[in-house]
């Protein structure tokens, strides 16, 4: 994860805020890292998305796809249901924000 989104995580005051934004990142870079492999078998004539190489589009295409996993995690018709399934297997797990207490 970024710092920025460390940070933000952090600030959060409930537990269950952090648990949500933390399975909705996971999922982001889990998206983002599987865009990044694809990337890598398309031949560098072209690239993905019909863009050619060069230096610039390398350091571009990080963000590129880091972006484009965190949108389409975000995205409830794009989205891969991991940041779901991640929250409700471990907010068993995380105090309750009003008694304190694991339920």
């Amino acid at each position: 994860m970024e710092n920025a989104a460390v940070n933000e995580i952090s600030k959060l005051k409930s537990q269950k805020e952090q648990l949500k934004k933390v399975s909705e990142e996971f999922e982001s870079l889990f998206i983002s890292k599987m865009l990044e492999v694809m990337d890598k078998t398309v031949e560098r004539d072209e690239g993905a998305f019909g863009l050619g190489g060069g230096d610039y589009l390398k350091n571009f295409k990080s963000y590129f796809h880091m972006e484009l996993g965190r949108e389409m995690a975000s995205n409830d018709r794009t989205s891969f249901g991991f940041a779901k399934q991640i929250y409700q297997q471990m907010e068993k797990y995380v105090k309750d924000d009003k008694t304190g207490e694991i339920i």
